[in-house]
Parts: structure tokens; C-alpha cells; sequence
């Protein structure tokens, strides 16, 4: 009998040890001893500039021999909530998230540090005063974004007498790249009273949106020189409706946009948009090294910077063959 029940403990032991390592595709990446098993809460699809994150992490995962428990929070809050919870349950070795806003996520990170999960922010950055709750932040300076639309904006009008009137479609309401990209915009431009931002209003990073809230915008402001668009897609969609207005996009009103995707990069060479601050989405790469780093225990950055730049027109027309995304 006590021979059965030793047998019996011994094969359940064996059973959570291989149930720990990660098995699936994760042991199959060439790490061996060293595999991790990352739970990734991504914002959603909202733009293409998300797609391509989201590939970039799932390519890089196979790649690094990383294996993923992946979710889509449908820009949610409430959702990545429950997803880390449940990473935390299923005992990954680190959870990465790009919270859909900054504020609110104080509680079930604490939750992960209590499970001593590592966590990482990847693309967005919290306001919790706790920096104890995260090992690093990887994204992209959203201020400097906001900044090197500002200057654009500031050299394209540098002998204008008249006001330049502009309207601004917002990212998701709460998020950093929101609030950042405005501050960064507002800081460069608000040292000159000849800009005025007439008009500006959450698109939810979605190109639908984008084309909607600018349709209200042309109704109710019909003297528009400039649109600051947060990201790519609403751009695109304000471009349709600037057309269906019967105005011409770059020209009757002049395009700042964020992001860079192909779309957006298309546009750009066409001079429908006058000019695109680059945010990578690729930071899958960089994310996996972190991630076996910190589970190693090895210290890492509190912050790392992706390393991104600009676009005119003609620049657009050159690179646009190779773009990645």
C-alpha cells in the first residue's frame, strides 16, 4: 500500500514538473532548461499599427522559444484585469501587458508581486506611484511624439501672420499615448498664440471613429487649417472625411499623424498626410529578451526607449517598399 501511494505522489510530482516547464511549443524554441511561459494581456485590434504588435510579439515568443498565453482585451480594462488574474492562477513565469488606460492597475499588480511574477509594460506606461509593481517599461517617448508634431507644425507656419486653426483627434480617453502625445504637442505650440486648437476629441484610435468625430468637426468648425491625428488610422478615416466634404487632405488641411504604418505611409507619399512621427509596433524582440532576463532575476532598465523618427512626404515615397508593418 505504501509503496502504491508513493508511486502515485512520485507520477503527480512528475506530472506539475513538466506542467512548470511551459511544455506545448515553448520547450521546442531551443531554451531548454531555461524556458518561460509569458501570459501577454494585449489592448485589442484597433488599428494596424496594433496588428503588427501583436504579430511582432507572437513571432518573436516562437522565435525566443518563449511560450505565449495570449490575450485580446477588446480595449477593456476590465478584461486584462481578469487575464493577468488568470495568469497569475495558471503561474506563468512573467505577464507583459499595454494597458488599454494608466490608472487602476495599483491592486492586481500587487497581486502579481504577492505571486512574485515579474511583470512588464510594454508600449504603455501606468501613473502608479509604486514602480515596485513592474520590472521595466518598454515603449516609446509619447511626449517626444507629441513634441515632433509640434515642431512640424511650428517650421510649416514659421511665416504665417493669420491664426492656424487645428483640430486634434485623441487617442483611447486615459491612455499614455493620449495624454502624452497632447502635453508633447501642446508644450511646443503653446508658445505661440497663433495656434489654437480649436477643437479636440477622442477617436478611440479607430479609423471608423476617426472619420466620424472629423465629419462633426468639418460641421461645426468650417475654418480648418491643421488635423493632429494621435495615430495612423484616425488619420485615415478623418481623410475620408475631409474628401467627402469636398476638401482636399494635405492641402485645405494639412495631416499630422502618429504611428507609421503602411497605410498611413501610403497616404503620406500620395500628400494626403503632410507629415507622420514613426512609433514602432516591433517590440516583440526586445520584450522576449527582457522577459528571460527577469525571470533569471538579471536587473534590467527601468525604462527602455525604442529608438523611432519621422517622416515627410518625400522620405515616405523611399522607404515606403520596405516598411515592415
Amino acid at each position: 500500500m505504501f509503496k502504491r501511494i508513493s508511486a502515485l505522489l512520485l507520477a503527480g510530482l512528475t506530472a506539475m514538473s513538466v506542467a512548470s516547464c511551459g511544455g506545448g511549443s515553448g520547450g521546442s524554441g531551443g531554451s531548454g532548461g531555461d524556458s518561460v511561459t509569458m501570459g501577454f494581456a494585449q489592448v485589442g485590434a484597433e488599428s494596424g499599427w496594433r496588428t503588427a504588435n501583436t504579430k511582432s510579439v507572437q513571432d518573436s515568443a516562437k522565435t525566443a522559444g518563449v511560450t505565449l498565453k495570449f490575450s485580446d482585451a477588446q480595449q477593456k480594462q476590465e478584461n486584462q484585469i481578469k487575464a493577468i488574474r488568470s495568469y497569475i492562477q495558471q503561474k506563468v513565469d512573467v505577464i507583459a501587458f499595454s494597458p488599454v488606460v494608466e490608472s487602476g492597475w495599483d491592486t492586481v499588480l500587487k497581486e502579481a508581486k504577492d505571486a512574485k511574477i515579474p511583470v512588464i509594460l510594454t508600449d504603455r506606461a501606468v501613473d502608479s506611484k509604486d514602480t515596485s509593481l513592474y520590472k521595466t517599461f518598454l515603449g516609446s517617448d509619447f511626449v517626444e511624439e507629441g513634441k515632433k508634431a509640434g515642431q512640424w507644425l511650428v517650421e510649416e507656419y514659421k511665416d504665417a501672420k493669420d491664426p492656424v486653426n487645428i483640430v486634434e483627434l485623441q487617442g483611447t480617453t486615459g491612455s499614455a499615448p493620449a495624454n502624452d502625445r497632447k502635453a508633447g504637442f501642446a508644450q511646443v505650440i503653446g508658445a505661440d498664440p497663433k495656434f489654437r486648437v480649436i477643437a479636440s476629441q477622442t477617436g478611440d484610435f479607430t479609423r471608423a471613429k476617426g472619420k466620424e468625430v472629423m465629419e462633426a468637426f468639418l460641421k461645426s468648425n468650417p475654418d480648418i487649417d491643421v488635423l493632429y491625428a494621435h495615430n495612423d488610422d484616425m488619420g485615415l478615416g478623418a481623410i475620408e472625411a475631409i474628401e467627402g466634404a469636398g476638401k482636399v487632405p494635405g492641402k485645405d488641411i494639412k495631416i499630422i499623424t502618429v504611428d507609421a504604418v503602411k497605410d498611413g505611409m501610403q497616404a503620406l507619399a500620395d500628400g494626403k498626410i503632410n507629415y507622420i512621427v514613426e512609433c514602432s509596433p516591433l517590440l516583440g524582440p526586445q520584450l522576449m529578451d527582457l522577459a528571460k532576463k527577469v525571470v533569471k532575476g538579471e536587473q534590467v532598465p527601468a525604462r527602455v526607449v525604442t529608438e523611432e523618427t519621422t517622416f515627410t512626404q518625400e522620405q515616405a515615397k523611399q522607404v515606403l517598399s520596405s516598411r515592415q508593418y
